[in-house]
């Protein structure tokens, strides 16, 4: 199934250069006065050597059918990461090797579809958007409504966004997962 580059998330399989490689991150990027591009870190699954490769934004890749099961995060236990099925409450273990980027928006009972190829879990599709709480950011300024000033933000999986100033600790905000980027209040 072949998709345009802006289409590509951090989790997905696809097959480049006639073989399988795990998404692991994706940045959208717009140098100046030049074509936009997407530059993306890719894991090679057969050999495990990662290494960053531009796509132009036209270019068609082609997605990796694999089976996806929804399945529901339920804990981290250092390099671990717990997932259940539940339909039969069956237990999938994935590394964090194996996960990349997808670890910073990782929170308890969050629906995800784990990928499978070949019976192995490769990798995890995450949804569009997580709501994931502000735990430490400078105090917000009530007046500051409308303008392009941001601030850094740290939220509750470790991931730092940058979020407008009127964002206070203990807020939950809406955060983008191809990007990286805050979208809204939850």
């Amino acid at each position: 199934m072949a998709i345009p580059a802006t289409q590509l998330r951090p989790g997905m399989i696809i097959k480049h250069n006639d073989q399988l490689h795990l998404v692991f991150k994706v940045e959208h990027r717009t140098p100046g006065n030049l074509r936009a591009f997407i530059q993306a870190k890719l894991r090679n699954l057969k050999s495990g050597a990662m290494f960053e490769h531009r796509f132009r934004s036209a270019d068609a890749i082609e997605k990796v059918v694999v089976d996806e099961i929804p399945m529901e995060f339920l804990y981290a236990d250092g390099d671990d990461y717990y997932f259940m099925n539940p339909q039969d409450y069956e237990q999938t273990v994935l590394k964090s090797s194996t996960l990349g980027d997808a670890v910073e928006y990782l929170t308890a009972n969050l629906q995800i579809k784990v990928s499978y190829f070949d019976g192995q879990p490769v990798g995890i599709e995450l949804p569009q958007t997580v709501d994931l709480e502000v735990v430490e950011t400078e105090p917000g300024l009530k007046s500051a409504t409308a303008s392009s000033v941001t601030k850094p933000a740290k939220l509750e999986t470790g991931l730092v966004v940058q979020v407008p100033p009127f964002i206070n600790q203990g807020e939950k905000i809406r955060v983008d997962t191809s990007e990286g980027a805050y979208l809204s209040r939850a």
